[in-house]
């Protein structure tokens, strides 16, 4: 697979243009499968030319991570894993992610416990998950600086922060890459978010590139998700928003057969032609689901394609927030 770099100079990091979001291996999406087919999946990942995988320690309360860890052991000098910090994690409240904690002490605990955990001795990019509001940028950059000078960590990211934000952290420490939502069902960071990071030399990794799975035509407003998906609880899952958002789908069928491509596969070429610093980590629980996003790469869409897309695009209202009220005031910050 093509490689893409994140970040500039310094702060550059070299990985496959098609990461991997591991979270949904262990949480969100209903029951999680068995571990040895987890690890499997993941090392099937590495043979195809992935190299960078996206876990947190949040993602099934420190479970993700040493999932992750324990697949890729075997590998580690060949791929880029990346973690994050940022909440105060509650093994006995697993779904509260509204409690954050970036003060200083308490990301150095856990890029300790993360280490160890990832059966690593350096994290490859550390990201803080969601801005804490509490506790300056700049001190959060500095904690993370720390960490890098003493060679616990390479590269420092962030995950939905404002572009002020962005600013301020980076003159404290350079940010190699932001983690934020981006498809072509939500294109708010085209807004203030990519130009920001353009100007810095800032990579983006979007994650949900395939819109949780409503984007790749495998779910309608008949869908019945188990009563553990947490898309249950999402706006935007409603059937009534399903029926409406079916259009967005449409459009990617109608390119896709037109490319002798799938809809996922349209969906993430679309994101690879916006910028080449863009990395978008689909995620999944099945080999041939990874080989066809993965074949996403070998798309290519010429400019009149993505003219053509865009114009249809803007005539599409997406219907329903994508979070609830209260995990969508935490990003942005």
């Amino acid at each position: 697979m093509n490689t893409r770099t994140l970040g500039t100079e310094a702060a550059s990091l070299e990985v496959s243009a098609i990461g991997f979001g591991c979270m949904g291996m262990s949480q969100s999406y209903g029951p999680s499968p068995a571990r040895p087919e987890m690890i499997a999946l993941l090392r099937s990942a590495v043979d195809l030319g992935v190299t960078f995988f996206d876990t947190a320690e949040v993602y099934g309360t420190f479970h993700n991570e040493e999932l992750v860890g324990e697949a890729l052991e075997p590998v580690r000098d060949q791929v880029v894993i990346a973690t994050k910090f940022g909440f105060d994690v509650d093994p006995s409240r697993p779904q509260d992610l509204t409690r954050l904690n970036s003060r200083p002490e308490h990301i150095k605990r856990v890029a300790d416990a993360s280490l160890k955990r990832l059966r690593t001795d350096v994290i490859d990019l550390f990201y803080q998950h969601r801005v804490d509001p509490d506790v300056p940028i700049e001190e959060v950059a500095g904690a993370v600086k720390e960490l890098i000078e003493a060679g616990k960590v390479k590269h420092f990211g962030m995950s939905e922060a404002s572009s002020a934000t962005i600013r301020r952290a980076h003159a404290v420490q350079s940010v190699t890459a932001l983690q934020s939502e981006y498809s072509i069902w939500w294109r708010k960071p085209e807004d203030d978010i990519i130009p920001t990071l353009e100007e810095l030399g800032i990579g983006l990794v979007p994650f949900s590139p395939l819109g949780k799975g409503f984007l790749t035509g495998k779910i309608d407003e008949a869908t019945q998700f188990d009563a553990s998906d947490f898309r249950n609880a999402l706006p935007r899952f409603t059937a009534e928003a399903r029926a409406a958002n079916q259009t967005v789908v449409d459009l990617l069928g109608e390119i896709g057969a037109s490319k002798g491509a799938t809809r996922a596969q349209i969906a993430l070429a679309w994101l690879l032609a916006q910028k080449p610093w863009i990395v978008p980590i689909p995620g999944t629980r099945r080999l041939d689901r990874l080989e066809e996003n993965l074949g996403a790469a070998r798309v290519e869409l010429s400019a009149a394609e993505l003219a053509e897309i865009d114009k249809a695009a803007s005539k599409i209202r997406v219907e329903g927030e994508r979070y609830p009220e209260a995990l969508e005031r935490l990003t942005g910050r």
